[in-house]
């Protein structure tokens, strides 16, 4: 009883030093590949990079604690923090202090929805995403993930588009117009890094080396190089203007989001204190508001793009720096060398003092220290919004995690419990967004080193865990340089394990509509990218019109005799029929939905064989039948018998044979007319239906093609 509520204690029967030995070191393993993967997924997140360390040290304790895997690695992966930067883009700048806040929210809600699951043991409700579906949304989601990661290897900023592929059109035209050089030279860099550690010897922590290497020579060139200067140091007239229209628009941009504030409450009262007229001239200037709001942004979006496309040459003058046009500098005047550009994000600038960026972007100060434990702040509209992106963050992150867990199950062979790994994903995510962690999963990469460095128990999570807290505490400042295109070059390299072409192949060859399905998710994911949930929800929703379309229509065949003895589909196999007896098998359950398509098939079949005396029907297939199903059948024997065609069973369940046995429907089937076998039933019934027949060979008796 203990060990179910505290899977962990099972850990320590016969464990020993050799045990922990091996455990200490998969886990310190495990973080030098965590430490630098898990800042590239904040980022991927929209987070600042060092929420993907606070992500890092407490979900992978608790996940391995309270889970049943022992070496499954738990914390900060790619497609669950490309999903929480989709869900949480609606409501919050990426990287703002509001949007930090709902992913906090976020993570406990997601927690919430898998400790719930696992509690009441529906752990198969992950069942409704089918494998045609994730892999067509993991392909996609891989692609996005990769190229989301452009802008920061060529080392340009755009303002994202309503879909993706609009952003990423933004980002080459960026990329044509201006290239920083170093950032794209270091990205290459470190991916040359981790790809040739990775064929020499997958021991090595490749990520690290990587990061190490490419974080020196940042430190060492002065890769980073920006400058504060004052707007009359920027000696061009146009970014001047563009400047005060961009400050101006961003200004009334939140003078109109207050308004819109103030509205949307004293709509609310109106219609609460059921003032309708009230209610129509608040609803009016709402849309108001948010036609100007939406004029604002456009003029902002254009001022910025325009900022952020100029370029200009950097000329130190009485210990001041003058920005020129590129190319437009005074005669006499010396330049520096340097491309400057000026730095614009989503709030007002400061004309006191613009940041003019001379090199590239790195992760910059990272606050010293473990995050305070807190319970997050809950907003009831953010709530009701991330509801559904929680759902389905749940569900994928648990089947990423069951996945990876049962892989590493089958060459170890521990036994695994789904409902118990729901627990230990629940509380890792739940007990983590009090720590400022957003949500987390199973990492298939870190459980493959951790399986390889020879982990034994989920204590090596606990090492690996120790070793960030230690990096919180006392390294921090080490990763100041670090070049965010590095960053970015290891969520590539990482995301690049998730496409699997031939699982398309795999699943076309299983069933077609499996590969329509899985290939319309990948479509569908990446047309409504940023928009996941869209993607995931087309393949779901074709997934289960497919289930419902076989349900309602499940094979009905006409049997023969083969070549092998055995009674096969005459159409199939274009064998004849007989036109005496005729052997029906009907593969599904007998229910509301697909009753009457049994009805159709058996009268369609009387029509057409004008001699027929007995129809066998085969319910070997049939699993199980409600009450729909048992009135369809009752009516079904008793029209058939009246228009002169008996009607026997064979094969028939316990479940349906109880069923038959309740609603006395044996008694009007007749005991007589049931059997165990549909050979035993064909010895039974084909003399007494052939009788008169004239018939010299039947192909129920002997095998007769169709020529």
């Amino acid at each position: 009883m203990l060990t179910r509520i505290f899977p962990f204690l099972a850990w320590f029967r016969g464990y020993g030093v050799e045990k922990l030995k091996l455990d200490a070191v998969a886990g310190v393993t495990v973080a030098l590949v965590l430490i630098p993967q898990s800042m590239a997924y904040a980022q991927l997140a929209g987070l600042p990079p060092y929420y993907g360390l606070y992500a890092s040290f407490l979900p992978p304790v608790l996940a391995s604690l309270f889970g049943s895997s022992r070496q499954l690695a738990t914390g900060p992966v790619a497609v669950v923090s490309l999903m929480t930067a989709a869900s949480l883009e609606p409501l919050a700048t990426a990287g703002s202090e509001a949007y930090i806040a709902y992913a906090v929210i976020l993570a406990l809600l997601v927690g919430l929805f898998q400790l719930s699951l696992g509690i009441l043991r529906l752990g198969l409700v992950v069942n409704f995403l089918s494998h045609p579906v994730v892999n067509g949304f993991t392909n996609a989601a891989a692609i996005i993930i990769a190229s989301s990661q452009l802008s920061k290897m060529f080392g340009v900023t755009v303002d994202s588009a309503e879909h993706h592929y609009e952003t990423i059109v933004r980002v080459v035209q960026a990329a044509m117009h201006y290239t920083h050089w170093p950032t794209l030279a270091l990205g290459a860099l470190a991916f040359a890094v981790m790809f040739f550690l990775r064929r020499i010897n997958p021991r090595i922590p490749n990520v690290l080396v990587a990061v190490a290497l490419t974080t020196v020579i940042s430190w060492a060139v002065g890769f980073q190089h920006d400058a504060r200067v004052a707007l009359d140091a920027v000696r061009s007239p146009g970014a001047r203007q563009a400047v005060e229209a961009f400050n101006e628009a961003t200004v009334r941009i939140a003078d109109l989001s207050a308004r819109r504030t103030e509205l949307s409450q004293a709509l609310a009262q109106a219609r609460e204190n059921h003032d309708f007229d009230a209610a129509n001239d608040a609803e009016h200037d709402l849309l108001k508001v948010n036609h100007d709001i939406a004029l604002a942004r456009d003029v902002a979006h254009e001022q910025r793009e325009a900022l952020r496309a100029m370029l200009f040459a950097g000329v130190q003058e009485g210990g001041r720096l003058l920005l020129f046009p590129r190319g437009d500098v005074p005669a006499g005047a010396q330049a520096d060398g340097r491309t400057w550009r000026l730095k614009v994000g989503n709030k007002p600038l400061d004309v006191a003092g613009l940041t003019a960026v001379g090199g590239g972007a790195v992760v910059g100060s990272i606050p010293k220290g473990l995050p305070a434990f807190a319970m997050p702040g809950l907003d009831l509209g953010a709530v009701a919004h991330l509801l559904s992106y929680a759902a389905i963050i749940s569900l994928l992150g648990f089947m990423e995690a069951i996945s990876i867990a049962k892989a590493m199950a089958a060459k170890t062979g521990q036994r695994l419990d789904p409902n118990q790994e729901l627990i230990g994903q629940g509380l890792a995510n739940i007990l983590g967004a009090l720590t400022r962690s957003y949500p987390t999963s199973g990492s298939f990469s870190r459980s493959a080193v951790n399986l390889q460095a020879g982990a034994v128990t989920g204590l090596s999570s606990v090492f690996t865990s120790v070793m960030v807290v230690l990096v919180l505490l006392f390294f921090t400042p080490l990763l100041y340089h670090l070049p965010q295109s590095v960053l970015a070059a290891v969520i590539m390299m990482a995301v690049i394990g998730l496409i699997n072409a031939s699982g398309f192949i795999h699943a076309w060859r299983a069933q077609r509509y499996d590969g329509i399905i899985s290939i319309i998710s990948f479509a569908a994911t990446l047309a409504f990218a940023p928009h996941l949930d869209k993607g995931i929800m087309v393949g779901v929703v074709l997934s289960l019109g497919v289930f419902l379309y076989k349900s309602m229509r499940p094979r009905v065949r006409s049997l023969a005799l083969a070549e092998d003895s055995a009674l096969r589909c005459a159409r199939e196999y274009s064998l004849m029929e007989c036109d005496y007896v005729d052997v029906i098998r009907f593969d599904g359950p007998l229910f509301f939905a697909n009753a009457s398509f049994l009805e159709d098939q058996i009268t369609a079949r009387m029509a057409q064989k004008k001699n027929l005396r007995h129809i066998v029907l085969v319910a070997n297939g049939i699993n199980d039948m409600d009450a729909s199903g048992e009135e369809t059948l009752s009516l079904l024997i008793a029209r058939c018998r009246q228009a002169g065609v008996d009607v026997s069973l064979s094969g028939v369940n316990e479940a349906v044979m109880e069923v038959l046995r309740r609603t006395h429907l044996l008694e009007k089937i007749g005991q007589d007319h049931i059997f165990p076998s549909t050979e035993i039933a064909l010895r039974a019934v084909h003399q007494g239906a052939h009788a008169d027949s004239g018939e010299k060979r039947c192909p129920l008796t002997s095998v007769c093609y169709n020529i």
